[in-house]
């Protein structure tokens, strides 16, 4: 298990007040969200109701309007100084983004490499681990995700729920303590999702890390998850044990969504 540096029963992820605007589009409304560590919180909701837009500025790649973002007790786009909070740098970001894995809905693993070299290039130039070590951990993570056999494999000749697994593994291959996947199957044919799934699944209830999920597949969503958040128009509608949104939801909005998505299945 990973270890951090949150204080005893602090959130390893927190937003407070976070807002965020794409010229007058308001995509998240003083989003309020706290992640235990360890903890596996599902984000669903319908297309642009924000759920990717916060995956996006807890991997750097969006900046935040307005409100603070704390990773692992430190500000992730801020930095501490005189009692204030600055605008970090591109150090301070580099150092923070280290701590955060991410899976995207598209692949985007190098073409011209084979799965092992996929898997170990960040390791390798990132960490700076050695070749052998590098290649270690990437064999036995490729073995994890059942992909033993392919790690000379291009990724031209891996389906696309096999290249999804390289994803998954190189991600791992930099020990995050918090890993995001964001709709990881959406670009799948149906008859690969279950094998994507499955990886995330032993991957959930047998590491130690933190896991942010935006997904659509609802089954997935219960089964994994210790806390599920349904978003609607850049806020969380509703949130808490899967359990209670899935079977027993509160909000008239929680309830018209989940109805209309199992009965599109």
């Amino acid at each position: 298990m990973t270890t951090t540096s949150t204080s005893p029963g602090s959130p390893i992820v927190r937003f407070e007040g976070v807002t965020k605007r794409f010229g007058d589009n308001l995509v998240l409304d003083a989003l309020n969200l706290d992640i235990a560590p360890g903890e596996k919180v599902s984000v669903i909701g319908p297309s642009g109701s924000g759920k990717t837009t916060m995956l996006r500025l807890l991997m750097t790649l969006e900046q935040p309007s307005d409100g603070v973002i704390w990773v692992d007790g430190e500000p992730l786009w801020h930095r501490q100084r005189d009692n204030a909070l600055v605008a970090a740098d591109e150090k301070h970001l580099r150092r923070m983004r280290s701590k955060i894995g991410f899976v995207f809905q598209h692949f985007n693993l190098f073409p011209h490499m084979t799965a092992l070299r996929n898997v170990t290039e960040a390791p390798i130039h990132v960490l700076g681990l050695s070749k052998q070590e590098a290649e270690e951990r990437a064999r036995r993570l490729l073995e994890m995700v059942g992909l033993a056999d392919k790690v000379d494999s291009h990724p031209s000749r891996l389906s696309g729920g096999q290249q999804q697994r390289v994803a998954i593994a190189r991600a791992c291959a930099m020990q995050p303590k918090i890993m995001l996947f964001d709709e990881v199957t959406s670009a799948l044919d149906p008859e690969l999702v279950g094998e994507v799934l499955e990886v995330i699944r032993e991957l959930a209830q047998n590491s130690g890390m933190t896991m942010l999920i935006v997904t659509h597949e609802m089954r997935f969503a219960e089964q994994v998850s210790d806390r599920v958040a349904f978003f609607d128009h850049g806020k969380i509608v509703e949130q808490g044990p899967p359990g209670h949104i899935f079977h027993n939801p509160s909000q008239d909005r929680t309830r018209a969504f989940l109805r209309a998505v199992l009965e599109a299945r």
